[in-house]
């Protein structure tokens, strides 16, 4: 399946990222949970986003971090070179999504959630 890299990922289950790691899993996605909290998401260890940890062969880039916070790691995300990035509700951000696309990244506005359970993820 897809190998999926959510940024803002947080052990808090009551939040909607801990929500999408743990339905990506159930899904069969090969999930990297990324962000500034330790903890864990459906058994797997989130990596702190301040070290930029290398990933590889990365399909999806899901966002769980508002515009306002995003600048500081768009450098970052774009490194990952995905071939899809995924803005879910309240992180959606135009000037982001353009240099996505510029360099071929196909950019979404959707809820990960609702794209597992409607089977278009």
């Amino acid at each position: 399946m897809k190998k999926t890299v959510l940024i803002g990922a947080t052990p808090n289950p009551a939040r909607y990222a801990f929500l999408a790691g743990n339905k990506l899993v159930q899904s069969g996605h090969e999930l990297v949970p990324i962000g500034i909290r330790p903890g864990q998401i459906a058994g797997i260890s989130i990596l702190d986003l301040r070290s930029y940890p290398a990933v590889e062969d990365v399909d999806t880039v899901t966002l769980y971090v508002g515009p306002k916070n995003l600048v500081e790691w768009e450098g970052y995300i774009l490194s990952l070179r995905p071939k899809r990035l995924i803005f879910n509700p309240g992180t959606e951000n135009l000037d982001f999504a353009s240099k996505a696309r510029s360099m071929g990244i196909e950019t979404v506005e959707a809820c990960t959630l609702v794209m597992l359970s409607a089977q278009t993820y």
